[in-house]
């Protein structure tokens, strides 16, 4: 009897996260703010911000934070006479959560087939903030004739911090994927909570992230996009961006505990053409807690000549 009820302990353990998983809800495509594209990996949530017309930007997400990060950035950008398109990557947001790994390839898919569909032909500005930053960089490398800048914010791609548990989680396929399910919601949502800043220049930020973590589909993502994009260095992007002299901003964040400020020199090595600047006292979350700071930079930056191709 004792080896029964300790059998029944030990399945109940090894289902935990899988439990906790289908518990979760499916977005509601009810509640999207903007419209649906359906591309050839999946349906994608996306929303176009400004003018009917004038020069593009695309502004890409990081990897736990959907289009609604880009609140303060993207509708400064729209004040700059900019049409901004942002978007949700696969499982974020209301995007379609899809199967398999995160890697570069997957990304730069979603971004040619949403860019398609929306009939985008001539160049475009992208931004893409830490993990869309490294999307930004892949997808620039790739067409380089398709990009007018690369602006990076605190972007991944470069240097990374990785706590052990993070890189167990990430190396160790099954126990690592279990203790992902178990660990990383806890986790996550009490860096939410602990870190909300009632200054933020875009408000309501943690209970955007804190309903993240309640779609299904969304924890699955944020350890595919770990296991893929986010454990490559992109050193021969960076390499080709500054031979193809696509112009490339990068602004790092000061006091960043993700993407440390590291990441200026590595790049500096890689690319001597780019401009790259820091907002001081802003953190990771610099492009909401540091907005208004973000943008004074990119005024500049979209000001200067030497940035048009």
């Amino acid at each position: 009897m004792i080896w029964l009820v300790l059998i029944a302990i030990l399945a109940a353990i090894i289902a935990l996260p899988y439990v906790l998983e289908a518990r979760r809800s499916d977005p509601d495509p009810r509640e999207a703010t903007g419209q649906f594209a359906e591309l050839s990996q999946g349906r994608t949530h996306y929303q176009w911000i400004g003018p009917v017309r004038g020069p593009v930007v695309v502004a890409i997400h990081g990897l736990t934070t959907p289009l609604d990060v880009w609140e303060g950035v993207g509708r400064g950008l729209a004040g700059f006479g900019y049409r901004v398109l942002v978007y949700d990557l696969f499982g974020r947001g209301w995007s379609e959560s899809v199967p398999g790994r995160q890697d570069a390839e997957f990304f730069v898919q979603q971004l040619e087939d949403l860019l398609e569909d929306q009939g985008l032909t001539d160049d475009v500005t992208l931004v893409g903030y830490s993990l869309g930053g490294a999307i930004a960089t892949a997808f620039g490398a790739r067409h380089p004739e398709r990009v007018t800048r690369v602006i990076l914010l605190a972007p991944a791609g470069l240097d990374m911090e990785e706590d052990p548990v993070h890189r167990f989680m990430r190396l160790w396929p099954v126990v690592g994927d279990w203790l992902h399910g178990v660990y990383e919601p806890v986790r996550m949502r009490a860096a939410i909570l602990l870190g909300k800043d009632p200054n933020a220049d875009v408000p309501d930020m943690d209970v955007v992230q804190l309903r993240e973590t309640g779609r299904k589909g969304f924890f699955p993502a944020v350890l595919a996009g770990r296991r893929g994009l986010l454990a490559t260095r992109l050193v021969e992007e960076h390499k080709r961006l500054g031979r193809e002299d696509v112009p490339v901003v990068a602004i790092w964040a000061a006091d960043d505990k993700v993407i440390p400020i590291s990441g200026l020199g590595s790049l500096a090595q890689l690319n001597r053409n780019a401009r790259q600047e820091v907002v001081e006292g802003a953190g990771h979350g610099m492009i909401y807690t540091h907005a208004k700071a973000v943008l004074e930079v990119l005024r500049d930056v979209l000001r200067e000549s030497w940035g048009s191709r």
